[in-house]
């Protein structure tokens, strides 16, 4: 493991690839950074950071480079004409079949690939409470800690299975957008029913509360293969959804959302699981994804 400050090179100066530079540079680390519009990296030159005329160029300066582009597309078309020897940590966001062809793309030019997922907000970067998962080569990860840990006190490696930092992103990734889908849709119905929405928030926080117990019930019985209808079961989910699905049409709220989801529960209520609890409905779809 390697502790000593070293070269670091950012490519990509959104919020976040901003975020990491200025971590670095915190860190006591040599940063070199580039970026498509330049005019981005002007905070971070004051600050002491090299400007790279090219993510190819800047990758040569230094031994780790930190990727925070859009998507897996774009690292590629930046880093046209780059070889290694150097160390590629990617940390935007991107499914597993992406991370497998980014992976073959580095091998290929001689370049060592490791995959990350950024799981907190940029303004958590380079403090105790970022969360930063990684997957791939385990010698990379352990030759890097000090770079690593310049934008997350604790890294955390999944293993060397080059795709897991991604799957678990993309997993919970789903958890938030439909978390956080549902409560604007419930804002929406509470608000056109004429309820105050600082009242509605009281009671709205209450179901977000249960969410953490309910994680460990589901993964319970996924693990045990066993799906309890208590408390509640699909069944009685698709009457629900009905329910607020009739509301959401008498109020003139988009039901959209609700048919959808209720469609998941009915395939599996049709197949016979009607009585089953809701963690039923994760295996169901994963048992549907391998039977297509």
């Amino acid at each position: 493991m390697n502790d000593e400050p070293c070269a670091v090179a950012v490519l990509g100066l959104g919020p976040m690839g901003r975020a990491l530079a200025g971590a670095a540079l915190a860190a006591g680390h040599a940063t070199v950074v580039w970026n498509r519009t330049p005019q981005r990296a002007h905070p971070l030159l004051d600050r002491g950071a090299a400007l790279a005329p090219s993510a190819a160029e800047a990758l040569r300066r230094a031994p780790v480079a930190i990727c925070c582009l859009l998507d897996y597309g774009a690292v590629r078309s930046a880093l046209d004409g780059a070889e290694g020897p150097a160390v590629l940590v990617n940390l935007g966001s991107g499914h597993s079949g992406e991370v497998r062809g980014m992976a073959g793309w580095a091998a290929a030019r001689g370049i060592e690939y490791l995959d990350g997922a950024i799981l907190t907000p940029a303004p958590t970067i380079g403090t105790p409470a970022a969360t930063i998962l990684y997957s791939g080569p385990r010698p990379i990860f352990d030759a890097h800690q000090a770079v690593l840990r310049a934008f997350a006190a604790d890294p955390l490696f999944l293993g060397e299975e080059v795709t897991t930092a991604a799957a678990y992103e993309m997993a919970l990734l789903d958890l938030f957008v439909m978390s956080t889908g549902g409560l604007a849709h419930a804002f929406a119905l509470a608000t056109a029913a004429g309820l105050d929405p600082a009242a509605f928030a009281r009671f709205a926080g209450g179901i977000g509360a249960l969410l953490p117990e309910m994680a460990h019930r589901y993964a319970g019985n996924l693990a045990a293969g066993t799906f309890p209808g208590q408390p509640s079961t699909l069944g009685s989910a698709s009457a629900a959804l009905a329910h607020v699905a009739a509301a959401s049409a008498d109020l003139g709220v988009d039901a959209g959302p609700l048919h959808a989801l209720r469609a998941l529960f009915d395939r599996a209520v049709v197949a016979g699981h009607g009585g089953e609890g809701y963690a039923r409905l994760a295996r169901f779809l994963t048992d549907e994804r391998t039977h297509r």
